[in-house]
């Protein structure tokens, strides 16, 4: 879970999740897939002037199962890819990141990739990045799948108020992971109603 590597600390997590790995990797690819687990709303916008784009009308927006989701991508030198992510339904509380890497060709093969920038660290305002791959399981003699998911999330300097940050996002990231799984295991967002 938590480790030293050369550049410093690093967290990661992992999770194995019983569905079909096209539809585990559909959650990372799409801003609807982010939708399902992690944001209320969602964008992943494509910008070659550097900056973010604007959703636009509510009635641009095509919806996720829990939220406003859009896709805008294009081809293009230049461009600046940006993950922006709604916590409320109003979009008044948002988290921007700027995305790094993402691989989505494989997708329904059950692989997708994505590397962006997350919250900058308390003692500097250098992001921190997180990358999050999904990569389908062997299928198992029931004639079943699913999906493997990793999260990593680094690297932290060693320093104490760098550690209890990265202590804190370990937390919160193994929650949504778990949640992930519930949701396309379980079919039960624990955003919604949390179990005891």
């Amino acid at each position: 879970m938590v480790g030293r590597e050369k550049d410093g600390i690093w967290i990661t997590l992992k999770e194995e999740i019983h569905a079909a790995p096209a539809e585990v990797a559909s959650c990372i690819s799409s801003a609807a897939g982010f939708c399902r687990w992690l944001a209320v709303g969602c964008e992943i916008t494509v910008d070659d002037r550097g900056a973010r784009d604007d959703r636009g009308a509510a009635d641009d927006r095509s919806s996720g199962e829990s939220g406003h989701a859009r896709d805008r991508h294009e081809d293009s030198s230049g461009e600046r890819a940006l993950l922006s992510i709604a916590w409320d339904r109003a979009w008044n509380h948002t988290t921007e990141a700027l995305i790094l890497e993402h691989d989505i060709a494989a997708v329904a093969d059950g692989c997708a990739r994505i590397k962006f920038e997350w919250f900058p660290s308390p003692v500097d305002d250098t992001p921190i990045p997180i990358e999050i791959v999904v990569a389908p399981l062997a299928e198992r003699g029931d004639g079943t799948a699913g999906a493997r998911v990793i999260l990593r999330h680094g690297p932290f300097a060693e320093e104490t108020d760098n550690l209890l940050f990265m202590a804190d996002s370990a937390e919160s990231w193994r929650w949504y992971l778990c949640n992930l799984r519930s949701v396309l295991e379980a079919k039960h967002d624990m955003r919604a109603v949390r179990p005891l």
